[in-house]
């Protein structure tokens, strides 16, 4: 059965995981903190609200914001869409949070009589755009049943991996890997490029080996042209990331060296200003550290995201 459906956050992430919903037919209803940043979707069929609360009579909320204190604030803070008379039947929530607060949210919303679904993605806006992100959901299995439509209008493939918070345990483990992975790749890049290699044809090598995935080709432009403006992830969030994840290790008593290093690496990125760019400006730090001038390279290489 169709459902209404309402939207909450529309950074890059959120506004083109709902230009895809749209796309596949689906009505949304958004809400955005800055107005500006919904506007643009009423041309693809967005209904833009004035409030949260107008999105409280629709039978499922999509949510996509930064931290779980902003999860809360347009839950239960003021204005929220948990606060008036009408309630959702349902709230999915897509943002990268820790377990521990997940849980919290899910225990208030289900003794409001909401349900809850865990659905954390991998990939970019540039991914989602794309219509390759993976959706890794987590709460109950009827509920991911019933919702799996809309997941699936989101991504390439939705999947379920268990009940209450694990969902969250994958996006702190992926997000953790995804550090681990860029701090490595930059180290490599710039020992092949001093080396002598040049850089973009040492890329296109490593995403040609057994090592190559979809995130280092949809890196290896932004690592070639030194586009750190175009921005997908900042220092900031990904610092953010790195610390649930050691967070979780040391709750699991799980040892993790190689996250504890790239941990430090990014906050060096952190503290040396690096706000609104792109994690990507890994490189050029890696390559000072090393003694290396790097410049953009105006070489066309593809990120691997086109059909």
């Amino acid at each position: 059965m169709s459902q209404s459906l309402g939207w909450i956050g529309l950074g890059r992430m959120g506004e083109a995981m709902v230009r895809k919903l749209l796309q596949a037919g689906h009505g949304v209803k958004v809400w955005n903190r800055t107005r500006s940043k919904a506007e643009p979707l009423a041309g693809y069929g967005a209904q833009v609200v004035e409030s949260k609360l107008d999105l409280a009579a629709c039978d499922t909320i999509f949510t996509m914001v930064s931290t779980t204190d902003d999860l809360k604030q347009v839950l239960f803070g003021d204005g929220g869409v948990m606060t008036g008379a009408t309630k959702p039947k349902t709230v999915i929530d897509s943002s990268s949070i820790s377990q521990e607060g997940s849980a919290e949210i899910r225990g208030t919303l289900e003794g409001m009589g909401v349900a809850y679904l865990c659905a954390p993605v991998s990939g970019n806006a540039k991914v989602a755009k794309a219509g390759k992100l993976l959706v890794v959901a987590s709460g109950p299995k009827a509920l991911f049943d019933a919702n799996e439509t809309y997941l699936a209008a989101m991504s390439r493939k939705a999947m379920w991996v268990g009940e209450g918070e694990l969902a969250r345990v994958w996006k702190i483990a992926h997000n953790t890997m995804f550090g681990v992975i860029i701090q490595s790749l930059c180290e490599i890049t710039v020992l092949a490029e001093k080396a002598g290699i040049p850089r973009h044809v040492f890329l296109e090598s490593i995403n040609d080996s057994v090592l190559g995935s979809m995130y280092t080709r949809y890196k290896t432009p932004v690592l070639t042209k030194l586009s750190f403006d175009q921005v997908t992830f900042t220092p900031k969030l990904l610092l953010k990331d790195m610390d649930l994840g050691l967070g979780a290790g040391k709750a699991h008593g799980v040892p993790m060296p190689s996250a504890a290093a790239t941990r430090e690496s990014i906050a060096r990125l952190v503290g040396r200003g690096h706000d609104d760019v792109d994690f990507a400006i890994l490189l050029q730090e890696t390559a000072n550290d090393a003694g290396l001038t790097i410049a953009p390279l105006n070489v066309d290489v593809s990120d691997g995201l086109s059909s």
